[in-house]
């Protein structure tokens, strides 16, 4: 450490006063360089001291400032605000971590790509069956969420071939038709039991009113038009076999239980159905083309009698147009198979898994803690208007309960398709509903044959 000092003497005075003065400043100067020398000294030693101290730092530990980026990886389009505005809160409590999301439309088939390419995120909202059977995410049995989850939710994120948990659900969810309560009343319509007598009620609303898409479905997003075969198609076997038995069957490709390829099967009446309804012109002129936001608008602002959707649409509705509350009504699908039942989708919601090739897993972790906060809960309960998963949890989450509870009511109650093989996502059936309505299948038949030609093709694949 260096020190310097300028020192200026001016003599104006007699010889003697001046070499008088000029001792004292000798003096003076002496002292001056006894004190740089002490201060130097001083100063060599606190630097000797604090490098040693340093160095016994360096030498006793290998922490580092590192900042740990965990990735979200998400397909849930009506969540993403929400996720990022809950992402900055953690991230400013956390400085050395950041959390980062990432949304694709199409996710289920994104994830493929980043598995395969080894872009693998930490935290994901995609589950499909085979890739738990391949090990791609952590085992989550033994944390301590569940101590606050319903028992329900547990078994519907449970693996039926391990007994195991690899996902955990923050919240329930129902999904159906919705509808618009004031149509319906002006035309004294009742909610119908099959699909001849949904396809009478559009018939109807059709008739009365052409700027009214009696069916709105935004066939441009895949995955909503995949929903309908998870719903409708695989309805009619769920009900039929329930849930585990339905997961077993899948899982197993048991085509004596599935009957893809049957006519009067499944996927053939489903098809025959859509077929129906896009030959009387009972959905919406851009089917093609619409989107999801396409059709929150139009059901928003009156334009669409009936949408298919679940409780995760509900706040978009809302937020666009608050007049609908009181406006909206819910039912199960209809039957398309004689002698079965209404069906209405009841089942976990907002299901999150952590990658076994991540490299943060207790970072990870530590975001889900936080994500699952009894207060964080009732944000995300209120935002999505979906029930909370978690027993501590009580939220305002929607105006549409008594709607909801008359649903559950009069239809069965199936879940979502996890158990498709991960060659054949629910984006890919989506995209041949497309092809369908497009007119690429010339009877519904072909299309069933052509499903279970591609689904038998999926699963080989993955289990050779």
């Amino acid at each position: 450490m260096a020190i310097g000092y300028k020192i200026k003497v001016v003599v104006k005075t007699s010889y003697r006063e001046g070499y008088c003065k000029m001792k004292r400043t000798m003096k003076l100067l002496m002292l001056l360089m006894m004190v740089v020398v002490l201060v130097g000294g001083c100063a060599k030693a606190a630097d000797e001291v604090t490098i040693a101290q340093t160095d016994d730092k360096s030498s006793e530990t290998t922490v580092t400032d590192e900042i740990v980026t965990i990735k979200l990886f998400t397909g849930k389009v009506e969540t993403v605000d929400l996720m990022n505005s809950l992402i900055d809160e953690f991230n400013a409590a956390n400085p050395g971590i950041i959390v980062e999301q990432e949304f694709q439309k199409d996710a289920s088939n994104v994830i493929k790509v980043k598995f395969a390419s080894g872009d693998v995120p930490d935290i994901t909202t995609v589950v499909t069956q085979d890739y738990i059977d391949q090990g791609k995410y952590l085992d989550l049995t033994n944390e301590v969420w569940w101590n606050r989850i319903d028992p329900a939710i547990r078994d519907l994120c449970t693996d039926v071939k391990s007994g195991n948990q690899y996902k955990v659900a923050s919240n329930m969810t129902m999904a159906g038709l919705f509808y618009n309560k004031a149509i319906f009343a002006d035309l004294g319509l009742n909610e119908p039991a099959t699909w001849a007598e949904f396809e009478d009620n559009l018939s109807k609303i059709k008739d009365n009113d052409s700027e009214i898409a009696p069916f709105f479905m935004g066939g441009k997003d895949s995955w909503m038009l995949g929903h309908l075969i998870e719903f409708m198609a695989h309805g009619v076997i769920k009900q039929d076999l329930g849930i585990t038995e339905t997961k077993a069957a899948f899982l197993a490709n048991d085509d004596t239980k599935l009957q893809f390829g049957e006519v009067g099967g499944p996927m053939e009446s489903f098809a025959a159905s859509i077929i129906s309804a896009r030959d009387k012109e009972l959905f919406n002129s851009d089917f093609l083309t619409a989107t999801y936001d396409n059709q929150i608008e139009a059901f928003a602002m009156g334009k669409a009698a009936v949408i298919s959707q679940g409780m995760w649409a509900l706040g978009g509705i809302i937020e666009m147009n608050p007049e609908m509350v009181g406006n909206i009504g819910f039912m199960p699908y209809p039957a398309i198979v004689e002698g079965t039942k209404p069906v209405i989708l009841s089942a976990e919601d907002s299901a999150y898994a952590i990658t076994s090739d991540s490299k943060h897993p207790e970072e990870a972790k530590k975001f889900l803690d936080f994500l699952f906060q009894a207060d964080n809960m009732v944000k995300y309960s209120e935002f999505i208007k979906s029930p909370s998963a978690f027993e501590d949890v009580s939220a305002d989450w929607g105006p549409i309960k008594d709607e909801v509870a008359h649903a559950l009511a009069a239809g069965v109650h199936i879940g979502f398709t996890n158990e498709n093989p991960s060659g054949f996502s629910g984006d890919d059936a989506g995209r041949m509903v497309q092809e369908l309505f497009a007119g690429e299948y010339k009877t519904s038949a072909d299309f069933a044959t052509a499903y279970k030609e591609i689904w038998d093709k999926a699963w080989n694949a993955s289990n050779n």
